[in-house]
């Protein structure tokens, strides 16, 4: 079966970046992917699997526990090389070696489970075995990645939060790129508590 890579949404891997909570805190972060299963939900829901192919899976991860383990751990680690590349570059910094061949080396896996297909009037990328890997998910995630590394628009508009100890990525979509926060409602609302609070005292 083939997975349609169009069918992903752009910006997949930041949203995968964010899989840790208060990321820019080693103190307070919690990792959402705490195991195998979180990290086919999380997949499924972000469009990268489809309902039957996480459900096959799992029931694959059932028979291969440890093999299901090692692709929990190279996804984390995927995900912490996506992670700080994107805050590298966000601030107009080169990312680190280390997390650049990290990133290669998931690359060269992935375009082994890619395969280009002829449309209608194009031609599109599919990734092959969604449901029969166990590491299915993970090509999906660094297309997406690539993507944006590769478009300089896209790339300009990646901004980390500013809300400390947050650390969230988000794409900055307003007119004069003057975002700071990944929500105003979460990280913004209690900066302007803070500062209202300075200010006050």
């Amino acid at each position: 079966m083939y997975v349609d890579s169009t069918q992903n949404r752009v910006g997949d891997d930041l949203d995968f970046a964010n899989t840790v909570s208060w990321h820019d805190s080693s103190e307070k972060s919690q990792e959402l992917l705490t195991s195998y299963e979180k990290l086919v939900n999380w997949s499924l829901h972000a469009n990268i699997l489809t309902k039957q192919q996480s459900l096959s899976l799992l029931k694959k991860a059932e028979n291969q526990p440890s093999k299901a383990e090692e692709v929990l751990q190279q996804a984390i680690e995927l995900r912490e090389a996506i992670f700080q590349i994107f805050s590298l570059v966000s601030n107009d910094e080169t990312p680190a070696s280390k997390d650049l061949s990290i990133f290669n080396e998931a690359l060269a896996n992935a375009y082994g489970m890619m395969r280009i297909v002829p449309g209608e009037n194009k031609f599109s990328l599919e990734f092959l075995n969604g449901e029969e890997r166990l590491d299915g998910m993970l090509p999906p995630i660094v297309q997406s990645a690539i993507d944006i590394l590769t478009s300089e628009k896209e790339l300009s508009r990646v901004k980390k939060c500013e809300g400390y100890p947050c650390g969230w990525l988000f794409f900055d979509t307003s007119r004069n790129r003057s975002r700071r926060w990944c929500s105003m409602a979460d990280c913004g609302n209690r900066a302007k508590a803070k500062r209202f609070y300075h200010n006050k005292k």
